[in-house]
């Protein structure tokens, strides 16, 4: 009886022990928690482009903030979605509380693309997403900083990534995003 009592309790252990695992077959399969509390299922982008970016408040690369929204405004329409995903993950960059950094886009950069909350992006607790993109794409194309960005196709497949460095208005981004959106 107490032998089953252990092995019940250690099973139920089990998901805990891998919230963080790369468990999806693609994007669809993740889900984040919206700047505004509720789920934020990616399966709800499902036949659109999706660019999910991990962002920060207080980084070299914020003013990308702009380009985003840009293309967020340009593209959309045609089906692509911008999403971005804070995360104190590179020098605590992010400010401390969701209200604060939904307060910081809305006023400096009018960004109403959606959001996720402040989120863990990379190591052993990284949100589920990004231990999926690590798995498909490899160490190189991990985060290494603020503003990396990943480009999901219409069908949910990781179809390229983009270091810090290139911001949104590249046309390397842009060039992607088009041929992403013609598939």
């Amino acid at each position: 009886m107490l032998r089953r009592f252990f092995l019940t309790a250690g099973l139920a252990l089990v998901p805990a022990c891998f919230a963080g695992a790369a468990t999806g077959n693609n994007a669809y399969d993740f889900a984040f928690t919206s700047i505004e509390g509720e789920k934020l299922d990616l399966s709800e982008f499902s036949g659109k482009v999706i660019l999910v970016v991990n962002t920060a408040s207080r980084c070299g690369f914020t003013p990308q903030y702009e380009g985003l929204q840009k293309l967020w405004d340009t593209y959309r329409s045609r089906g692509l979605v911008v999403l971005g995903v804070p995360s104190g993950d590179f020098g605590g960059q992010e400010l401390a509380t969701t209200e604060q950094i939904k307060e910081f886009c809305t006023v400096n950069f009018s960004i109403d693309f959606p959001m996720a909350e402040k989120t863990v992006v990379t190591g052993k607790h990284a949100h589920p997403f990004y231990s999926w993109a690590l798995k498909e794409l490899g160490v190189k194309a991990k985060p290494r900083w603020n503003f990396h960005k990943y480009l999901v196709s219409k069908d949910g497949r990781l179809i390229d990534w983009f270091s810090s460095t290139t911001g949104p208005s590249s046309k390397r981004v842009q060039k992607a995003i088009e041929a992403a959106l013609v598939q």
